[in-house]
Formats: structure tokens, sequence, C-alpha cells
């Protein structure tokens, strides 16, 4: 996608042919920074700090520090340590269980000389996969907006509300509930997205009203708690969000306050859509209530990042000095409320039939 004119992927090899580049997400949207990894533990910790989030791109970058790890110790024992190592940095995201899985498994029977070109090849293949998934994602996706302009005067607006940043920050590029929108915008349709602002970390306002306006979409931000009287305007015409794990039966988790939405969108009649890959699926899991819900630390909640009128970027404390916050980072939305599942294969209904009849395997 598009920064300025210029095309971005959000993860990649850098020239030396070894050591990975990523956008530094932390440092958005006043400050477009890039950081280079070069050992399992500059990608753990860009994992757990978020200088890379959202589940795709978690899962690439996992499969990365793989191929890092593997660079400094290409033995049986380094490859599993480094795996759960990785394994441990976001509980919620099960792209990134899928991507260890994915990368042992394509070295774990070669010779030692031969892993660490293997990973790297199978890591290329992923992010590679994940455009071209993200793709067909947004292939299948801009048919729900083209539903809904058709039934709208000529030259109304489609007016779609998304949450958190389920774009091509949180993936290698193009974005998951971001890619109908991109794919609609290019199009030529005319389209508006509500932006969420989703505190604590601020990733509506701060990620994908960054990248929407650096691509030329039009939005708006609002805060989290105004979604539900805009569907009452009647200013929302259907909700896209992203998703970090979906079960089996179709629940899916995503950025917290996404259960909210759903709930508003249930009560007004407004289309609530979950787009996500193949491997957001947790196929051992049928219940949402059996996902396991990430637990940041409460600075997120008490602080905040912004830039001051002089260009510095600072943190202010914003809450009643010694007061506790809790941080859950994400909840559930049950498949009742979601109208449809996008994927790569095609849209569905967010149920274990529906799934399975986009993937019998």
């Amino acid at each position: 996608m598009n920064i300025k004119g210029r095309a971005y992927r959000t993860i990649w090899v850098e020239a030396d042919g070894w050591s990975v580049g990523i956008i530094d997400q932390t440092r958005l949207p006043h400050e477009l920074t890039f950081v280079t990894l070069r050992t399992l533990e500059d990608a753990a910790l860009a994992i757990r700090s978020m200088q890379v989030r959202g589940a795709p791109l978690i899962g690439v970058a996992a499969a990365y520090g793989m191929c890092l790890a593997l660079r400094a110790d290409a033995s049986d024992e380094a490859l599993d340590v480094a795996r759960a190592h990785l394994a441990k940095q976001r509980p919620t995201a099960v792209n990134l269980r899928w991507a260890l899985e994915e990368m042992r498994a394509a070295v774990r029977n070669l010779p030692r000389g031969e892993r660490v070109a293997a990973a790297y090849r199978r890591a290329g293949e992923m992010a590679d996969a994940d455009v071209a998934t993200n793709r067909a994602i947004g292939g299948h996706g801009v048919d729900l907006i083209r539903a809904v302009a058709a039934g709208k005067k000529p030259g109304e607006r489609v007016n779609v509300l998304t949450h958190c940043n389920a774009g091509w920050l949180a993936c290698v590029d193009i974005g998951t509930a971001t890619a109908p929108i991109y794919a609609a915008h290019e199009a030529g349709a005319p389209l508006h997205v509500w932006v969420d602002e989703t505190r604590p970390r601020n990733q509506g306002a701060a990620l994908t009203a960054y990248e929407l306006g650096a691509h030329g979409v039009p939005h708006t931000i609002i805060v989290d708690n105004a979604g539900g009287h805009l569907m009452q305007q009647g200013l929302v015409d259907l909700c896209i969000v992203g998703a970090d794990r979906v079960t089996a039966g179709g629940d899916a988790a995503n950025k917290i306050g996404t259960y909210l939405k759903a709930l508003a969108a249930k009560d007004n009649g407004v289309p609530f859509y979950v787009a996500f890959p193949y491997s957001t699926i947790d196929w051992t899991i049928a219940d949402g209530r059996d996902i396991p819900i990430e637990e940041r630390g409460a600075d997120e909640v008490l602080k905040m990042n912004g830039r001051t009128k002089d260009g510095r970027v600072v943190e202010v404390e914003i809450a009643a000095p010694g007061s506790p916050a809790r941080n859950d980072a994400f909840d559930v939305t049950p498949g009742r409320l979601i109208t449809g599942l996008i994927t790569e294969r095609g849209v569905c209904a967010a149920s274990a039939e529906g799934l399975r009849g986009l993937y019998p395997a």
C-alpha cells in the first residue's frame, strides 16, 4: 500500500539477504520509522512490544524470527527453544502458533546445513501468500459493499465502520477488514469509513486512519462509544472488522470493544462482518469462551502517547494518580451476532456449518 506515493510492505528481507526490516508501528502515526531485526530476541521483542501487530503480521514476523534463530544455531534443540520462545509472546493470535508450526514442518527433517535457506524460503512464501489471501478477501468482500451501493441513490456514499486496525499494517499488505474497502475505493465507489479510535492503544486513530489517509480513502475518526449512536442515526451501512482468532464454531476474538459494536449493529439491523485468512481459524476450539484472552499492562490504559506543538512525541498520564487499571486486549463476538465471515474462499455464515462449507478438509 502507499505512503506518500511510495509502496510499502510491513516486513521484508533487507539487502544483505538475511536481516529483516519492519515498520515500527509504535511510532506511528507521528513518525515513519524502520527497525532491523537481526536476532531471535529482536523478533520476539518486536512482537511483544507491538512494533509488529495484527494476527497475520505476527505470524510472518514469527516465521522470520525462526529464520534468524536458525542462522545462529540450526540444531533441533535450538529450533524447539526458538519456537517456544516466540509462541509465548502473544497468546491470543492463533496465526502465531500456526506460523511456527509451518516453519517447524519446513525444516525439521532437513540436514542442518539446509535449514536456514529452507526457512527463509518458507517465510517468504508465507509473506507472499498473505498478500494473495488478502487480495482474495477483498475480492469477496467488495461485493458486499457493491450490494449496499446498489441500494443507495446515485452518488451517495457507502459508510463502513471498522474497529481497531485490520489493515495492511496488521498484515504484510492490503489488510483483511480493509481489503474490501481498498478494493471498492480503487474501483471508484463512493465510500467513507468510520474509524473507531480504539482505546487503549488507539490503533484505529493512530494506524487505520494513518493508512487510509495515506492511500486517499475518505474517513473520519470517532470515539469508541459513538458507533451505536451513528447506527441509530442511519449513518452506518455495514461494519467490517478483523479477527485474531476464529473458532471452528464461528465465534471471533478481536480487539476489545468489537463485541459492543456487534451488539449495537444487531440492535440496529446493520450487517456485521468479520474478515480473516484461513490461518486465523483455530479448528481445535469450538466455543469462543475457550479462547485465551491476553491481559496487557495497565500503563496502556493509564498513559497515552502524543505529539506536542513543538513536534516532540511524549507519553503523558491521563488517569487519576494511584488508580489501578485492567487491560483485557480482546473480546469475543459470538457467531450469532455476526452476519457473515469473509475469507479468501468466500463469504459464509458464522457457524461450524458455514466454515466447513468453505474448508471441508
